[in-house]
């Protein structure tokens, strides 16, 4: 597609209508999946694998369509995020970014076969990541995390955001609560710290062939009705029944990754 004569490498693929509305479904339950408990990504990327995506324009897909549903989050708990012992919330902004910006280059200059090789693993520790967060027994106690341990630890998560992405939410919170913040500012925290990852993500990969746009369209069509029904779901569904579900669909999807 040109565009002021300057060519843009843009995918519209073709896709029945069947398909773009599973594709839309898939984001619904993401959106509501990620404002109930997180890991709407274990949802909408094995639906943009049995679209026809390839694993590397599934995960860039992913990023570029739910984006809009972690700045609708991030927006919502603004005034509950904040710094960490002597961490500012402007510079865990900024190694948020500077991580995202890291792990997106590095996706960015993967070839699509070795991507490939390592989804399944990266799949398994993500969800192994989400199962230990949702349901280890939560202390009630924190220790203290040496500010330049927990600058380092940031900036590895984000460099991991921007490259896969499967389990940040976990990973952050857990960090920002051993490191002495209540749950409630913690969640509102790695909201803002996700947005600032796939911030500059996004940015990379906006102009990527491998962003297929119509299914990216019907995605945050479904992700942003997801946010909305999540927030009318958060006080009437259990949370363990939608964190069990992503358990058992990143387990499965791992299974089917290595089989395949």
């Amino acid at each position: 597609m040109s565009i002021l004569g300057f060519e843009l490498p843009l995918n519209f693929a073709h896709h029945p209508l069947s398909e773009l509305l599973l594709i839309a479904l898939a984001g619904l339950y993401a959106g509501t999946q990620n404002t109930l408990a997180g890991g709407g990504s274990f949802i909408t990327f094995p639906t943009l694998l049995l679209a026809g995506l390839n694993p590397l324009a599934a995960n860039i897909t992913s990023t570029i369509a739910l984006y809009p549903n972690q700045i609708t989050s991030a927006l919502a708990g603004r005034k509950l995020a904040g710094g960490v012992n002597k961490l500012s919330l402007g510079q865990l902004f900024s190694l948020s970014i500077a991580g995202g910006i890291t792990g997106a280059l590095l996706l960015l200059n993967t070839p699509v076969s070795i991507f490939a090789k390592l989804v399944p693993w990266l799949v398994l520790v993500a969800t192994l990541i989400f199962c230990w967060g949702s349901f280890r027994r939560k202390s009630l106690h924190s220790s203290r995390v040496p500010t330049p341990v927990l600058a380092l630890i940031q900036f590895v998560i984000g460099i991991y955001g921007g490259y896969f992405g499967g389990g940040i939410g976990i990973l952050m919170l857990a960090a920002l609560t051993i490191a002495g913040q209540q749950v409630r500012t913690a969640t509102a925290t790695k909201n803002v710290l996700a947005m600032a990852m796939n911030t500059s993500a996004v940015g990379l990969f906006a102009f990527s062939s491998q962003i297929d746009w119509l299914a990216a369209v019907a995605l945050a069509i479904g992700g942003i009705a997801g946010g909305l029904t999540g927030s009318w779901l958060v006080h009437r569904l259990p949370e363990k029944i939608m964190r069990g579900f992503v358990v058992v669909v990143g387990f499965g999807l791992t299974g089917w990754l290595f089989w395949r």
